[in-house]
C-alpha cells in the first residue's frame, strides 16, 4: 500500500473522518507543503501527529530539538540563506555524512543541491517540528553573528602583547579595548539585549571561547561567541564603562553603567566573577518604566491582590514578600512604596544593593566592610522618624528583631524573605527566634510570589486537557470547570514571539492576610498545614497553584509554565 493510502486509513481510522472527503482533500494538495498545512488546519492530525506517522512508516526519526544543544558551531554547516530557504537546520557532519533536521522529508531537491554545495556525498534527515526548526533557526542565524565575524576580519594573531613573564601588558589591553570593532561589539551586545527584552546579559569564558547568553523572560538563551583572543579586549572594555578596576582579575568586583534607550535611560548593574578561564561578567538591566506606579498596574488576580491592598492599607505592622530570587519580589515592594510616596511620608530604604534610584525616597545601601548591616542601618533609621521602611531582605535574627519591635512602635514595615510560601514565612521567622507573640501581633501578611511566562496573544493554542491528566495534577477542585470542558491554551512559536511561544511575564501571587484566629494559631504553635487549611476555609489565602490555573484558563500562560514555578 502506497504511503498515501495508508495515510488516509490511519486519519480515517483515528478520526472517524470519511475516507472520500481525505481523498479530495490529497488530490487538491500535490505537494507536501500544502498537504501537511491542509490536514493540521483541518484538524485531521497535529503536526507531531502526521509527523510520527511519516517517521514510523519511512523509517526516519523523529526528535525533540529542545533536547539538542545547537551552538554556533552548526552555522559552519550550511549557508544562512540556504537554512532559511529550505527550513533545513544543520545537526552535525560526520566525513562526507551532513545530517539535517526537518519537517519536509520529501524536499529531495533541496538535499540535492546541498550534496553539490557542501560536497556531502549522503544527506541524513531527522524530522522535527516546524515551530522548533524555525525558532532553533532564529537563533541559530542572527546578525548578531557579525561581531565574532568582524572581529575575525580584522583581528591578528596577537590581540595584546605580554612581556617576558607572560603577563599581559597594560596599556596595550587598554588601547586594544578602544579600537572600533571592540567598542561596537560591546554596543551591539547591550542593544542586543535590551531590543530582545533580556532581564540579564550573561558573558562567560570558556576554553575557546567567550559566549554571550540572554535571560528572556526568565530562560537562559545562548546566542553567540567571540573569538577567544579577543577575550580580554572585551572585559576590558566591560570594566572600563562599568568603572572597575581594569588591573584586578582575582577578586569579584560590582559596577554600573547607563544606557539610553528609545527615550528611557536603562541602568546596568554589573558583577564580575573570577573562573578558571576568565572573568565571567553579569550584566542585569534595571529599567524604570518597568516599575508599575500602584498595585493595579502589576497585573495580579482580583483574589489575592484585594488581600494584598487591604495589607497595604494597615497603619502599622510587617507585610513580608517572599519567593526565590528573580521572582519579581523587589519590582513589587518598590512599586507599592512608589503608590505611598508622598510628601508627608518620610519613606527609608535598606538596600543590597540599591536596584532603582526612586526620586523623594531616602535609600541606603549596606555595606557589610564597615559595619552598615541591615540590622545596623535598621536600628539608625529608627531614629530618623520614619512612617515606611522597606528592608531588602531580612537574613538573620537580629534584623528580625529590630524590625518585629519596630512595627510594634508605630512604622509599617516592608521586607523580603527567602521561603517557598506566605505560610512558610511564619515557620522561617520562628526558626530565626522571633516569639510566637510578638510575631502575631506584629505580622500583617504575608506574600508569596513567581513570575510565569506569558504566552504569546498571536499564536496560543486552544486546547482541551485530559481529565484523567487533571486528577493526576490534582487540578479538578481548581477549575471553573469540569472534566473535559476545562480548556487550557499551550504555547505554539511565531515570528512575533520569535518563536517562543512566550512574550513577557505574568505574576504568581499568594497572599496570606492574618485575622485574630491566625494569630491565635501561630501563639499556639500551629503546623503550617493547619494554618493554610484554615486560612483557604475563610477566605483568607489564594495559593500560588490556585492563582495560576485561573491565569491559565483565562489564557494568560500555560500549564507548564505554572507547574514549572509553581510546583507543590
Amino acid at each position: 500500500m502506497a504511503i498515501k493510502e495508508k495515510l488516509i486509513s490511519y486519519i480515517s481510522g483515528k478520526k472517524n473522518i470519511d475516507k472520500k472527503k481525505l481523498e479530495q482533500v490529497f488530490k487538491e494538495n500535490k505537494n507536501y507543503a500544502g498537504l501537511k498545512e491542509n490536514i493540521t488546519s483541518n484538524q485531521f492530525l497535529s503536526e507531531e501527529e502526521f509527523l510520527l506517522f511519516l517517521s514510523k512508516e519511512l523509517k526516519i526519526p523523529f526528535i525533540d530539538l529542545e533536547k539538542y544543544k545547537i551552538t554556533s558551531e552548526n552555522r559552519k554547516l550550511m549557508p544562512r540563506s540556504f537554512a532559511f530557504k529550505h527550513q533545513a537546520l544543520p545537526l552535525c557532519r560526520a566525513g562526507d555524512v551532513l545530517t539535517l533536521a526537518s519537517s519536509n522529508i520529501l524536499d529531495v531537491i533541496a538535499q540535492d543541491d546541498l550534496k553539490i554545495l557542501l560536497k556531502a556525498k549522503r544527506i541524513d534527515t531527522v524530522l522535527c517540528r516546524q515551530q522548533d526548526i524555525s525558532k532553533a533557526l532564529s537563533l541559530l542565524y542572527q546578525d548578531s553573528q557579525s561581531i565574532s565575524e568582524g572581529f575575525e576580519k580584522e583581528g591578528r594573531e596577537e590581540v595584546f602583547q605580554k612581556d617576558s613573564s607572560g603577563k599581559v601588558d597594560l596599556e596595550s589591553l587598554v588601547s586594544e579595548s578602544k579600537r572600533p570593532p571592540i567598542v561596537r561589539a560591546i554596543d551591539l551586545i547591550v542593544y542586543n539585549g535590551l531590543k530582545k527584552r533580556a532581564s540579564d546579559i550573561h558573558i562567560e569564558p570558556y576554553q575557546d571561547r567567550l559566549l554571550v547568553k540572554y535571560r528572556i523572560d526568565g530562560i537562559l538563551h545562548e546566542d553567540f561567541s567571540f573569538p577567544k583572543k579577543n577575550q580580554n579586549a572585551v572585559i576590558a572594555r566591560l570594566k572600563i564603562i562599568s568603572s572597575l578596576d581594569i588591573t584586578e582579575s582575582r577578586v569579584p568586583q560590582d559596577g554600573r553603567f547607563k544606557v539610553k534607550f528609545q527615550n528611557r535611560e536603562i541602568d546596568f548593574r554589573v558583577s564580575s566573577l573570577p573562573s578558571y578561564f576568565g572573568e565571567k561578567f553579569v550584566l542585569r538591566a534595571l529599567d524604570k518604566g518597568n516599575l508599575s506606579v500602584g498595585l493595579d498596574n502589576l497585573g495580579f488576580s482580583p483574589a489575592p491582590l484585594k488581600l494584598f491592598q487591604k495589607a497595604v492599607r494597615a497603619p502599622f505592622g510587617i507585610i513580608l514578600v517572599t519567593g526565590p530570587t528573580g521572582s519579581g519580589k523587589s519590582t513589587t515592594l518598590y512599586s507599592v512604596i512608589n503608590q505611598m510616596n508622598q510628601t508627608d511620608k518620610n519613606i527609608v530604604t535598606i538596600e543590597d544593593p540599591v536596584e532603582y534610584e526612586l526620586e523623594g525616597i531616602t535609600q541606603i545601601q549596606t555595606n557589610p566592610e564597615i559595619g552598615l548591616t541591615f540590622s545596623a542601618g535598621l536600628r539608625s533609621v529608627l531614629r530618623q522618624s520614619p512612617d515606611i521602611i522597606m528592608v531588602g531582605e531580612i537574613r538573620d535574627s537580629e534584623t528580625a528583631e529590630i524590625a518585629i519591635k519596630a512595627s510594634l512602635t508605630g512604622e509599617l514595615i516592608f521586607s523580603t524573605l527567602h521561603t517557598n510560601s506566605a505560610v512558610g514565612a511564619i515557620t522561617r521567622l520562628q526558626d530565626m527566634g522571633v516569639e510566637p507573640f510578638l510575631l502575631a501581633s506584629s505580622l500583617v501578611a504575608s506574600t508569596a510570589q513567581r513570575l510565569a511566562r506569558r504566552l504569546c496573544p498571536k499564536c496560543k493554542k486552544e486546547y482541551v486537557l485530559d481529565k484523567e491528566v487533571m486528577q493526576r495534577l490534582n487540578l479538578t477542585q481548581l477549575c471553573h470547570k469540569r472534566g473535559e470542558e476545562c480548556r487550557f491554551y499551550q504555547a505554539h512559536g511565531c515570528p512575533f514571539c520569535n518563536h517562543l511561544g512566550y512574550k513577557g511575564r505574568v505574576a504568581l501571587l499568594e497572599a496570606l492576610l492574618l485575622d485574630d484566629k491566625i494569630k491565635e494559631m501561630i501563639i499556639s504553635s500551629a503546623s503550617e498545614e493547619e494554618i493554610t487549611d484554615y486560612a483557604r476555609r475563610s477566605g483568607s489565602f489564594i495559593s500560588l497553584r490556585e492563582d495560576g490555573v485561573s491565569k491559565c484558563i483565562s489564557g494568560v500562560t500555560s500549564l507548564e509554565e505554572v507547574i514549572r514555578v509553581a510546583s507543590e
